[in-house]
């Protein structure tokens, strides 16, 4: 467990967050929390423990292993949804503790089969269609062969979902293909619908395209991002303020990582700074060493560019950002002293440092900053 830096996460902004859903989904629409990559780097027990507090009670990973921390840290009465890595070997263990999975191969189908029927108990699957994203999911062609193998199978299958994936539906330039996507999955449920198959959910919206295609909301929404506090695009927050009357935003980031000012010390001017010559000092320099690096998850790439909030403003990250440690400028800093706090997502005094701020110092998306932060950070619940 590392010292050097610290995770927060705010109840109160999930509590918000989850309450905006809510209420824009409607009652009648499950969210299902999508907490893979280690709940997009807020740490899956601290995160599920917090969700379950604001009323969640399905979770979406990534893989068995993501199951089992979810699995541990949540209440009883929690489903449990993995949606993509299983190994056949895990299957029995999903069968056995009521966690259901996504069923895009026949050879998939058919383990799923041969397990239930060796426990004596039901797979709950979802099977995913393929609509266009062209990742995962049978392909129309497949879809009878699929539907046959259900009704044969019905007394060992428990037909939980009927799911797909949208291939950006944050992105406006994306919309034809979201829509042919749409039609797709329509077709295919009708095919199902015929064959007296009805699944317990029909679930195909991510967060985008939950708020950008209404009609995708269906019986089940499986909501990464915005729950966390931020949006999946600039576009999509655009496209939800161009719909409403108060211009501001509903949603509140969960997520604070702060460290300290491990060294300070001056620099002549024509030194250079750090790894390498990628920075020279112009003048003579005061600079601050902060014990955080890339293999916490401050890329290597926000070399020379980066800012974090010391006595709230904001300092540039100087020199190449090393493995554990990174340098900043300050200069401009009165009365600085180790052990004083650094904000790299957070507030301090006047000024914030946002999660999008990472991407316009870098070509980092929201989600690849935070799956990035290591599981080590150790991370604390502040209401």
């Amino acid at each position: 467990m590392h010292t050097n830096s610290t995770i927060t996460l705010s109840l109160s902004a999930l509590k918000k967050n989850i309450t905006f859903l809510k209420r824009t989904f409607g009652r009648d629409v499950k969210i299902s929390s999508v907490v893979k990559g280690n709940a997009y780097g807020h740490g899956i027990p601290e995160f599920v423990r917090m969700a379950s507090r604001c009323g969640i009670r399905h979770f979406s990973v990534f893989d068995t292993d993501e199951a089992k921390k979810v699995k541990e840290a949540a209440t009883k009465n929690t489903e449990i949804m993995i949606m993509g890595f299983l190994q056949n070997e895990d299957i029995p263990w999903a069968i056995a503790h009521d966690v259901s999975f996504f069923v895009f191969e026949k050879e998939r189908l058919q383990q799923a089969v041969r397990a239930a029927k060796k426990s004596g108990k039901k797979a709950g699957i979802h099977i995913e269609v393929e609509t266009g994203m062209n990742r995962t999911g049978f392909d129309l062609r497949e879809i009878p062969t699929v539907i046959r193998l259900l009704k044969k199978e019905k007394e060992h299958l428990d037909f939980k979902g009927l799911c797909t994936h949208y291939a950006g539906a944050e992105s406006v330039a994306n919309h034809y293909r979201v829509t042919e996507q749409i039609g797709m999955y329509k077709k295919v449920y009708t095919m199902f619908q015929k064959e007296g198959l009805v699944p317990e959910l029909r679930h195909t919206a991510c967060s985008a395209a939950a708020m950008v295609y209404p009609e995708t909301r269906m019986d089940m929404v499986r909501i990464g991002i915005m729950q966390y506090g931020l949006w999946p695009s600039p576009e999509t927050f655009v496209s939800f303020l161009n719909k409403r009357k108060i211009k501001t935003d509903p949603l509140r980031r969960v997520i604070a990582w702060t460290s300290e000012v491990m060294s300070i010390k001056e620099v002549k001017s024509g030194d250079f700074i750090g790894y390498g010559t990628s920075f020279m000092a112009k003048q003579k320099m005061k600079i601050a060493v902060v014990p955080v690096g890339y293999s916490h998850g401050y890329s290597r790439s926000l070399s020379n560019q980066g800012r974090v909030l010391i006595h709230g403003r904001r300092c540039v990250v100087v020199g190449n950002v090393g493995m554990n440690m990174m340098i900043v400028d300050v200069s401009e800093l009165k009365g600085l002293k180790t052990g004083d706090e650094v904000v790299m997502i957070g507030s301090q005094g006047q000024d914030d440092m946002s999660v999008a701020s990472f991407g316009d110092y870098s070509n980092q998306l929201n989600y690849e900053l935070l799956s990035r932060l290591s599981k080590d950070i150790p991370r604390k619940t502040d209401v």
